[in-house]
C-alpha cells in the first residue's frame, strides 16, 4: 500500500497513511470452508490464498459436481455435495456464507450450529430479524459472526471514516454515493428473481446506504423513490437520509443503468471524494478550505482479503465481533433497508 499525497500538504497530513492500517498478510491464518460455489465464492478464494496467511481448505455445494469443479478450478483440496457436510468438516476453522441473500440466515445459523464461526455475505440477510437471529446464535453459543461487507476494511475506506470522524473537513452537510450496473436478465438471474431476495437494493444499493451509516450513523428520516420489475423486486432506489437539521445523505442505486459509483462526503471545512468505485480499493481525494489538498493513492490487488483477516483476527483471539462491522452496525442498516423497502414495495416470498 502506498501513499502520494499532493506537492504542497499540510505539515501534519489529515487523511491517515493507509500503511497505518494492518496488514493481512500479519493475520492468523485458519482455514475457510466456503459454503456455495457461485461467483462470489470466486472472489473469496482467489483474494485469501494470494493476500492472507489463511488458506480455502474446502468447499461445498448443493450439487457435489458443482463443488467438484469449484474445488479443482480454484485449487482446494476438499468438497462436499451438500452443506452439512462442510460445516461438519473437523479441519474448517470458519464458514464464508456466500449463498443468496434468500438463504443467508438458515446457511449462518447451520453453521453456527456445527460450531462454526461464520462470515456473511452482504447484504447480511433479507431483513433486520434474520440478521438479529444470526447474532442471537453466535451470542448464545460464543462464536464469531460477521457480516462480509468488504468495502469497510479497505484502507481508502477507513481512512476516509476515521477522517470524518477525526473532523477533518468539519461538519458534514452532504453526503452522496452511488452504484449503478446494467444486469440485464430475467428470472432466472437471481437480481431479478424475487425467490432469491433478487433487487438492487440488497445487492447494489448497500454499498452507499453502509457507506452513509459508517460516516453518518443512523439517520432521524428515510425516504424512499424507486420502480419495481413485473416480478416485484426493486429495479432501482434513490434514498435520502437526513441527520438532524443539518446532513443529508442521497444513496442511490440500479440495476439497469451504469454509473459513475464514486462517493463524496462534503462539510463545513472541505470535502473528501473517493473514486470510482468507491466500494473497491480506491483512491481519496481530500480539498480543504483552506487550500490544502491530499490524494491518497488507495488501488491495490484484490480487496476480500481485508476482511477475511480481521475475521481472523477476531477468531484467533476468541472474540465474538469485530468493531468495524459491529452487530449492531449490521442490524442498523438492515433496518434501513427494511425501510426502504417497505416504502418502496418490496416484498419478499415467505418473509
Amino acid at each position: 500500500m502506498t501513499d502520494a499525497t499532493a506537492a504542497a500538504p499540510s505539515a501534519a497530513a489529515p487523511l491517515p497513511p493507509l500503511s497505518s492500517y494492518p496488514d493481512p498478510k500479519d493475520a492468523p491464518a485458519i482455514r475457510w470452508g466456503i459454503l456455495a460455489a457461485g461467483g462470489i465464492a470466486r472472489k473469496f478464494a482467489t483474494d485469501i490464498p494470494h493476500h492472507t496467511s489463511s488458506v480455502i481448505a474446502a468447499v461445498g455445494s448443493r450439487s457435489a459436481d458443482r463443488a467438484a469443479a469449484f474445488a479443482a478450478e480454484m485449487d482446494v483440496p476438499r468438497s462436499y455435495g451438500s452443506y452439512e457436510e462442510l460445516v461438519a468438516d473437523p479441519e474448517i476453522d470458519a464458514i464464508y456464507v456466500a449463498s443468496p441473500h434468500s438463504e443467508h440466515r438458515d446457511h449462518a445459523l447451520l453453521a453456527l450450529n456445527a460450531g462454526k464461526p461464520v462470515l456473511v455475505e452482504k447484504a447480511i440477510t433479507r431483513n433486520a430479524a434474520e440478521a438479529r437471529e444470526i447474532f442471537d446464535a453466535a451470542a448464545a453459543r460464543g462464536l464469531f459472526a460477521m457480516e462480509a461487507m468488504w468495502a469497510r476494511f479497505l484502507p481508502s475506506y477507513r481512512a476516509t471514516v476515521d477522517a470524518v470522524a477525526a473532523g477533518t473537513i468539519g461538519d458534514v452537510i452532504s453526503l452522496t454515493a452511488l452504484h449503478g450496473q446494467n444486469i440485464p436478465g430475467g428470472p432466472e438471474h437471481r437480481l431479478w428473481n424475487p425467490d432469491l431476495a433478487g433487487g438492487a437494493l440488497l445487492d447494489l444499493g448497500v454499498y452507499p446506504i453502509s457507506f452513509a451509516h459508517a460516516v453518518l450513523g443512523v439517520p432521524d428520516e428515510v425516504h424512499a423513490y424507486g420502480e419495481l420489475s413485473d416480478l416485484g423486486v426493486d429495479k432501482a432506489e434513490t434514498v435520502v437520509l437526513r441527520y438532524g437539521q443539518r446532513a443529508v445523505a442521497v444513496a442511490t442505486s440500479s440495476m439497469e443503468t451504469a454509473m459513475l459509483n464514486n462517493a463524496t462526503i462534503a462539510g463545513t471545512k472541505g470535502r473528501i471524494d473517493l473514486d470510482p468505485t468507491f466500494y473497491n480499493p480506491t483512491d481519496v481525494h481530500l480539498a480543504l478550505l483552506d487550500g490544502t489538498r491530499q490524494d491518497v493513492a488507495g488501488r491495490l490487488p484484490g480487496g476480500f482479503q481485508f476482511q477475511a483477516a480481521e475475521a481472523a483476527r477476531r477468531i484467533d483471539a476468541g472474540e465474538t465481533s469485530s468493531p468495524l462491522m459491529s452487530w449492531q452496525a449490521s442490524v442498523e442498516v438492515m433496518e434501513i433497508m427494511d425501510e426502504v423497502r417497505r416504502q418502496v414495495g418490496v416484498v419478499y416470498p415467505g418473509e
